[in-house]
């Protein structure tokens, strides 16, 4: 999948930050599904693999800066879990607006957060309800879902409901650690 997107990034002369979407199936046949120019919520994933910082690059070439990193220069490395932490009803999927009165945020090796909520912090129903994104990183899937169920069990946030459990469930589940997940895998959940 990887070569694919670089082959169409350069088919099209595309010199800039970029998300290709591709489709899975059970065979491992892949499909592409759309081209993202700009940058994805989901950008850490790809920073804690490759440890390139994707929004200073970014940046630099708007500045008209040159690219000074090679594709070819580019590796991956260990794997990455991203979980979005929303104020929302885990069952329900409802928005939960509300001020935060507690917080604990979790942290370590491998353990990225990115946030902007404080004990406090009022959570309104009129925007996107997109609290943290905790992202792990780890040699391997088995220690970043470890790592992942460790960081989410230490995330703690009173006033509001969040999908922190949701998430936890998720980790634990024997399909997921198993990598058996299809489209009906979140309906097992709700």
């Amino acid at each position: 999948m990887g070569e694919a997107a670089v082959k169409l990034a350069k088919g099209i002369g595309y010199t800039n930050v970029g998300t290709v979407e591709f489709l899975l199936d059970k065979n491992k046949d892949f499909y592409f599904m759309e081209m993202n120019t700009r940058i994805q919520v989901e950008h850490p994933v790809t920073e804690f693999t490759t440890g390139v910082d994707i929004v200073k690059e970014m940046i630099k070439i708007a500045a008209g800066e040159k690219l000074e990193l090679k594709q070819k220069s580019i590796t991956m490395k260990g794997h990455s879990i991203e979980c979005r932490i929303n104020a929302e009803d885990p069952k329900t999927f409802m928005p939960s607006p509300g001020r935060i009165t507690e917080l604990v945020i979790p942290g370590g090796p491998g353990v990225r957060v990115d946030t902007a909520i404080y004990c406090g912090y009022n959570v309104t129903p009129y925007y996107d309800n997109l609290l943290a994104k905790l992202v792990v990183h780890a040699d391997n899937r088995e220690d970043a879902i470890v790592r992942m169920t460790r960081a989410l069990e230490e995330f703690h946030i009173g006033g509001i409901k969040t999908n922190i459990p949701l998430h936890l469930k998720i980790m634990k589940d024997h399909d997921f650690i198993a990598g058996k997940t299809d489209i009906d895998f979140l309906t097992r959940f709700t």
